[in-house]
């Protein structure tokens, strides 16, 4: 069995084809498994306070320790690493990290770069 981290790439083309209720289920399985989430385009206010106010009502006894999330706008008609990958451009697209608490923690944010260290567990 590989050890270390799982870390999933959603595209903003599966994003979008998800409702609000179905992305916050999406990244929450995702996380509680232990994953690290990029999404190539964030979510909307609404989504992050629905994904934060869900996240806590799950936080039990059963070991999940919660979310650790960041995000941030890309400069208006700059394309993403992920748009210029696949020869693609938007002008609205925001890369977000989502991650297990006991795992991921923001060291941090800059206009361009956000770093972030990972534990094994």
């Amino acid at each position: 069995m590989m050890q270390g981290i799982q870390i999933d790439l959603i595209s903003s083309e599966k994003l979008a084809s998800l409702t609000s209720l179905e992305k916050i289920h999406l990244i929450l399985d995702h996380v509680r498994k232990g994953s690290i989430i990029i999404l190539e385009k964030g979510l909307s206010p609404d989504e992050q306070s629905t994904l934060i106010e869900m996240t806590m009502r799950e936080i039990l006894p059963d070991g999940f320790n919660g979310i650790e999330i960041e995000t941030y706008p890309s400069k208006e008609h700059s394309p993403g690493f992920l748009q210029k990958l696949l020869g693609k451009s938007t002008s609205e697209s925001r890369l977000t990290v989502i991650g297990p608490a006991n795992q991921l923690r923001m060291i941090r944010k800059e206009k361009d770069i956000i770093s972030a260290w990972v534990s094994t567990r």
